[in-house]
């Protein structure tokens, strides 16, 4: 199974790109190291106050890739806001 979560990032804070990509880049680092699974940004858009972010964990038991996206937004929304940000938006599709 792979269990692939969206996350879609306001950031009221960001005043430019480079507190936007601030943002993002300790966003990804954070999940990646507190819980070993893939991110990525998926738009590279000009707009500074908005960002989608990919997590992607492979597993052969979907109650625990279940858990482990719960953890992952749960996660995300503290780091987020802890920067300024707000997840807007976020779900979980299954392949």
């Amino acid at each position: 199974m792979i269990a692939f979560l969206t996350l879609e990032l306001h950031i009221e804070g960001a005043q430019s790109l480079k507190d936007r990509r601030q943002v993002v880049r300790s966003l990804k680092d954070r999940l990646r190291a507190g819980f070993n699974v893939s991110v990525a940004e998926l738009d590279s858009s000009g707009l500074w106050n908005r960002a989608t972010i990919g997590v992607v964990s492979i597993s052969d038991s979907r109650d625990y890739l279940d858990g482990l996206m719960k953890k992952v937004e749960c996660s995300a929304a503290r780091i987020a806001n802890n920067h300024g940000a707000d997840v807007a938006d976020s779900f979980v599709e299954y392949f």
